[in-house]
This record gives structure tokens, sequence and C-alpha cells, in this order.
């Protein structure tokens, strides 16, 4: 018997140069699911509500970007343990009796990809910023870094975000001024969340056999700051590798089969090659 279509899409505002569609279409070709489909919709929080409202059987899932990861978790029936940790959703799984369910695959999928390149464990570790990205590094970090995290911030506020994030998280967190940001550079593992230029001045500062750079960007790659890194030496993990991962766990979620890795960063990889 023929399997019903399914449909599922990336939810966001802006949201034309999300990759998330390439990713997820190159999964359902790998897997053999020709009636599955992945869109993407330009939705805001004010929008949210009625889109998700109208989701019927033939929605597998959805995908959630800035601004809704937060917006989305009134409107659903349950959420993860790891999405309630951060107060953040990136992912809806509709299951087979209608019911809504939330999840964060980008903790995990941070964890995943640091451990792809061989990091398994770390001493003491920094963030560079402190949005939303940062949050859900302090999570995967509460799972794999056993002494300090340092956050580098631009304000009072933020810094004390951090702190109680820590808190919340079970990481121990200090926090220093963003002027001093050169100083992280020295951490066995530095996780840049900042937005695309924000840490081009701190290249030349780059010091010699560094440790591990986790830059979240993927476009424009590479950053000022990781091609200084990968010239020093430094081992890289980059924002398309967090994109890939976090994707693959989404699509397990959604279709109950394993994201195919492999064919999906290459469809990433192309995509990003392109533009």
């Amino acid at each position: 018997m023929r399997q019903a279509a399914r449909r599922a899409a990336v939810l966001g505002s802006p949201i034309e140069h999300s990759l998330s569609p390439v990713l997820h279409r190159a999964a359902y070709r790998e897997l053999g699911l020709d009636d599955w489909s992945y869109d993407r919709f330009e939705v805001d929080e004010a929008a949210l509500p009625a889109f998700v409202g109208e989701l019927d059987a033939s929605w597998a899932g959805l995908s959630l970007t800035m601004p809704l990861k937060r917006a989305v978790i009134p409107l659903l029936d349950s959420v993860s343990d790891t999405a309630a940790s951060v107060e953040a959703v990136n992912t809806v799984v509709r299951t087979g009796d209608g019911r809504l369910v939330g999840d964060n695959t980008d903790i995990p999928g941070i964890v995943a990809a640091l451990h792809e390149r061989g990091v398994e464990k770390v001493p003491a570790a920094a963030i560079l910023g402190a949005g939303a990205t940062a949050s859900s590094a302090l999570a995967a970090l509460a799972r794999i870094c056993t002494g300090e995290v340092t956050a580098y911030v631009r304000s009072t506020a933020r810094a004390e975000e951090m702190r109680q994030w820590g808190d919340r998280l079970g990481v121990a967190v200090r926090t220093a001024d963003w002027a001093d940001a050169a100083d992280a550079l020295g951490a066995p593992l530095v996780i840049a969340t900042t937005p695309a230029g924000t840490t081009d001045a701190l290249a030349e500062r780059v010091p010699d056999a560094p440790g591990v750079l986790f830059d979240v960007l993927y476009d424009p790659w590479p950053t000022a700051l990781a091609a200084a890194w990968d010239r020093r030496g430094g081992r890289l993990v980059g924002g398309l590798d967090l994109l890939v991962h976090q994707a693959v766990l989404q699509v397990g979620q959604m279709t109950g089969r394993p994201g195919p890795l492999a064919a999906m960063r290459a469809a990433g990889e192309r995509a990003l090659a392109e533009r």
C-alpha cells in the first residue's frame, strides 16, 4: 500500500536564506521518501499560532528558527527536557494521535559536531556572545566541559543572563567584558556565537597552536577568525557542521529513520558553493 504524502517545513522570519530545505530534501532523496516534501514559510510571532493551529495529519513536523523558538512553546502539547532547559524549541513533531511535541536538536547537534572532530571532553571553554545560541552552547558544554566556562559579553545585563543560564544548567560560568575577548582565544575550546563580522578584529590575535574553535556561522565561511585559526593549526568546527547535525536529528524524529549525514552535508556544501 502506498504511503500517504507527508509534509514538513522550516518557519521563521527572515527565512529566505535558510538551508534547511536543501538538507531535508537531500535526506528524503537518500531515504527514498519520494512522497515527502519540505518547504520554507515566512512566519513571524504574530502569525505562528494560526499556522500551527492548521497543521493536519499530512504534517510530520516543523523546523523553527528565530524568532519562533520560544514563541512556539505555549502552542505545544509537550516539550522535551532538553528544550525546556534553554526555553527554546527548534523542532516540532506531530505524532500519530495529533499531539505536537517540541524538542531542541541544536544542543545535541553541537555535541555531535564536536564529537565528529574528536572533541569528547574539555577542561574549560570560552563563549563569545550571549544570545540564544550562547545558551544552547552552554547546555552543550554542560555535557562535555569539566571546568569553568568564560562568557565574553557586551553588557552587565547579558552577563547576568549568562550567569543565570549557568546556574540553571549546572555550568560554572564566569563573565568577562567583550573588550577582553582576545583572552578567550587561549581556551581549549572557543565557541563563537556572534553575528557575521563581530569577531573579525580578533583574527590577528589568534595564538600559536590554538585549541578548538567552533564558529556557528556558515555564510560567509570561513570567517576571518576561522581562517586565522586554521592558519595557526587549530581545529575548526563550523556552522554547517552544526546545521547538518541538528538537521540529521530532526529528520530522524520526523521520519523515524536515521538522517543520512553524508548526503545532507554534501547537499549543504553544494548549496553554499553556489551562493
